[in-house]
Order: structure tokens, then sequence, then C-alpha cells
């Protein structure tokens, strides 16, 4: 990218800050997301930034927040469909899935897939100390490898922080669970809410043609 964050843009964004609804899709870091990259980007699908969260009761609450740029498909984890990912060479009409078409690609050459990552926050108010926040972070990973097939490949650099406000008594088990299930939910969501931008088909806007 010609432009890089800085810290004037750090505190534009802080004092921007609201307690409204977050934004998804085609903005900030997730306009130019996009995923399903086997055949290079010509042949992706535009996904974006995602977000979700759940309340685990007793005031407890997890959320994530992910900008979603994965070498991989998109997939539902409920459904096992392909939401958005690679399409099929030459028309890109229809989806090539990557976990299938990477049995043609090994020891070809990879450069063109190395600008890849899913970056995001998973964050929770309840009190957790530094190794416990660690534990969350890895945990949501799983979130990862649930809506992106492949997940963590050499071609990701795949990267989860979590942050805990301290405000509330919550269990690291509970906590990193189910910030694997609000991680899984915003990649889904970030997916959907992305639409088609410069060619690139969202997949609200394009339907396989079989």
């Amino acid at each position: 990218a010609s432009v890089r964050p800085d810290a004037a843009m750090g505190r534009a964004a802080a004092e921007a800050a609201s307690d409204g609804p977050i934004e998804q899709g085609n903005v900030g870091a997730g306009t130019g997301a996009t995923v399903g990259k086997a055949f290079g980007a010509g042949f992706a699908m535009k996904a974006g930034i995602g977000t979700a969260s759940i309340d685990l009761g007793g005031g407890l609450v997890v959320a994530a927040l992910l900008a979603v740029n994965a070498f991989g498909d998109v997939i539902d984890p409920e459904t096992n469909q392909i939401i958005a990912g690679t399409r099929q060479p030459p028309g890109g009409k229809d989806l090539a899935d990557t976990l299938a078409t990477l049995k043609t690609l090994i020891g070809k050459t990879v450069t063109r897939f190395a600008s890849n990552t899913v970056i995001g926050v998973v964050a929770t108010n309840a009190k957790l100390d530094k190794d416990e926040a660690n534990k969350v972070a890895q945990m949501a990973h799983n979130g990862l490898a649930r809506s992106i097939r492949p997940a963590h490949t050499m071609f990701d650099g795949d990267t989860i922080f979590a942050l805990a406000t301290g405000k509330t008594a919550g269990n690291v088990n509970l906590v990193g669970a189910y910030a694997a299930e609000v991680v899984a939910q915003a990649v889904i969501n970030g997916t959907r809410a992305a639409t088609t931008l410069h060619g690139i088909p969202a997949a609200g806007d394009w339907k396989p043609a079989s």
C-alpha cells in the first residue's frame, strides 16, 4: 500500500470512536480485503471488516472485530458451503474450492499469494491476567479454522489480539471458547457485508453459474 497508518491517523480514529453500530464490509481495513486467492487476485472475491458479539449472561460479553483478507475460502460452518472464495479460471463464473485447488498448485510459484492476513481483536469485559488473555487469543484462532478453509497457511499472516477490561468475573475457558465462536461469525459477517469493488465480486452480488 502507498498509504501507511501513522500517529495522526491513530489519534483521529480514537477521537472518532463511538458506541454506535459498527460499520462492516468495505470500510477501513476491509476496503481492500479479499478472499480466495489460489488463482491470484483476479479470481478472488470481496470480503471486509466483520464484527460479532455474544452476551454470556451475568454481564459477561465477548466480541470480535476482524479484517477478513484470507488466502482461503470463507465457509459457513453450519452448512459447510463456500460463501466466498476462489473462482474458477478462465471465466471466474464458478467457485473453484481452494482446498481442492491446492492439490494442483503444490510446487508452483507462490509469490502471488503473499499478501494475505486476517487480523483482528477479541475483546471482553472479563477479568483476565496476561497469561489468560494470551490463551483467549490462542483459542480465538479456532474460529478462523471453522470459517476459513484452509486457514493458517504459509500464505497467511493470521493474527488475533485479545483485550480484557477487567470489569466482570469470567472463566478463561468460557471466554476462549466463545471467542472462537464470535471470530467465526465475524468472518462470515464481514464477508456477507462486503460489496463488489473494482470488478472483484462479493457474495451478495454474485452467483455461481452452476
